[in-house]
């Protein structure tokens, strides 16, 4: 069996850096006043049972506000859980004060599977996931290994227009 530090052969690229917060709003206005970042993204409510969402190998209620922005060349990701069993939760009960819960990369949807049974082959095991329209997503605990969760998003067709669009 390889070990966590021997490479994957997957094409992953670095995307996104994710904050869970306990107020989203709170958040918004420190990244906008002062980290200059005004392009956040209207807060949404998302909902992981719409998405087949799971937790730890279990269907999930779990909702949460989020919001997005693209700056400096990665995506900015806020979340605040409002309800439900989710990693974010669990994070932000470890985590009082809220903090980077998770990076994401990406490749095409097409990959993901492969870098699931890769990641599994090296002990790590999807502990959450959910699918939307613009990405099928997997968590992956790295907290021992980087201090951090890992996202790999599978990038859709409709997501690659959507990250476009973002970027403009």
């Amino acid at each position: 069996m390889d070990t966590i530090m021997t490479k994957t052969s997957l094409d992953l690229k670095f995307a996104q850096i994710a904050w869970v917060v306990k107020d989203i709003k709170a958040a918004e206005i420190f990244f906008r006043d002062t980290m200059g970042i005004s392009n956040l993204s209207k807060v949404e409510t998302i909902r992981v049972k719409e998405f087949e969402g799971t937790y730890y190998g279990k269907p999930s209620n779990a909702e949460s506000l989020v919001a997005i922005a693209y700056s400096g060349g990665t995506f900015i990701e806020l979340i605040q859980p409002i309800s439900g069993n989710s990693i974010f939760q669990d994070y932000l009960d470890k985590n009082p004060a809220g903090g980077i819960q998770h990076i994401a990369y990406s490749l095409p949807v097409a990959k993901l599977d492969k870098v699931i049974s890769e990641f599994a082959d090296k002990g790590l095991p999807v502990i959450s996931s959910f699918n939307h329209p613009i990405a099928k997503i997997v968590f992956f605990d790295t907290y021992e290994e980087i201090g951090v969760m890992t996202e790999i998003m599978g990038i859709t067709e409709e997501g690659e227009k959507a990250v476009q669009k973002m970027k403009n």
